[in-house]
């Protein structure tokens, strides 16, 4: 297959884009950074989704549109990091528009195609469901009221357009992954390895996560399965409390977990944040993707957790 990767120079995305290489696949990446994606088997191409695409010339597509025309998929990861900084109303507003412009050019540039893909993946968020204590979400469940849920909505608003295009869509809302590289993982060691470690806040809020061994292998079934359809929670069978997760986190590198950290202290550092990504919680499962099929190879936290740093 010919895949575009959008958004493709991040921490899932190179990871992604090796995946689908080894596989068999060609592809191409767009991003705003091109000559951040080094990676010589991957072709980079720029582009500033907008909402709209290059204008079309003698009636066919220009610029990065051109690579959607006669491309068999296209897998859109684009979108500013959620977690990055404090949500100030400026930054909602970037988060939103950059998830929402770059759908709304992909669609665009599908709708101009000659030739359209068959299938379009969008990786979207378990924030989509708000937020919940013991309550049990999956893909059947409603969306939240919260300004993620809000974000998660609206973002899967533009990709469905495609549908409308004779594309398969997939929605991919996917919880924390986990890989020593890069993400929520990378960000915790160093509190572990001083030996300083622990649950946030009461301990008792879930935490919904996948392995990324286990992301990457869910794009590529996605990519493959004719059946698979709709929205799909990218996390794994057996989500774990806050507190079981450092428990596990500290067990696997041999470390104690038992200083927790304050909500209030979270909220002082990140503002908002905190409570939509660390203070509150969501127990997430995948009940479509194992009704489909799919097998998780690494389905328990501290097998994740071992993998993921080499143990």
């Amino acid at each position: 297959m010919r895949i575009i990767l959008a958004g493709g120079t991040g921490f899932l995305g190179r990871a992604l884009a090796a995946r689908l290489i080894a596989d068999g696949h060609t592809v191409v990446v767009l991003s705003r950074r091109p000559a951040d994606a080094a990676d010589g088997a991957v072709r980079r191409v720029r582009w500033n989704p907008d909402g709209t695409v290059p204008p079309a010339e003698a009636g066919q597509p220009t610029g990065w549109a051109r690579e959607i025309d006669g491309a068999d998929a296209i897998v859109n990861l684009a979108g500013e990091g959620i977690a990055d900084r404090r949500w100030t109303r400026a930054r909602k507003q970037a988060l939103l528009d950059s998830r929402r412009l770059s759908t709304r050019s992909l669609v665009a540039a599908i709708r101009a195609a000659s030739r359209r893909p068959v299938v379009f993946v969008q990786n979207a968020g378990i924030g989509y469901y708000g937020l919940g204590a013991d309550e049990v979400f999956d893909e059947s469940s409603p969306p939240g009221s919260d300004f993620l849920a809000r974000l998660s909505v609206d973002w899967e608003a533009e990709a469905r357009a495609v549908e409308a295009l004779g594309c398969r869509l997939v929605i991919l809302r996917t919880a924390v992954v986990l890989a020593r590289e890069g993400g929520a993982l990378k960000r915790m060691l160093p509190a572990f390895q001083f030996f300083v470690g622990g649950p946030i806040a009461s301990g008792r809020q879930y935490f919904s996560w996948i392995d990324r061994d286990d992301w990457l292998a869910l794009v590529a079934w996605a990519l493959a399965t004719p059946s698979v359809t709709g929205a799909i929670n990218a996390a794994a069978p057996e989500p774990v409390t806050n507190a079981e997760f450092a428990k596990a986190l500290g067990r696997s590198l041999h470390r104690p977990s038992w200083i927790a950290v304050p909500g209030f202290v979270l909220r002082l550092l990140v503002g908002e944040v905190a409570d939509a990504g660390l203070i509150n919680g969501q127990r997430v499962v995948p009940k479509r993707a194992l009704s489909l099929g799919f097998v998780f190879q690494y389905g328990q936290i501290d097998a994740a957790l071992h993998r993921a740093l080499g143990r």
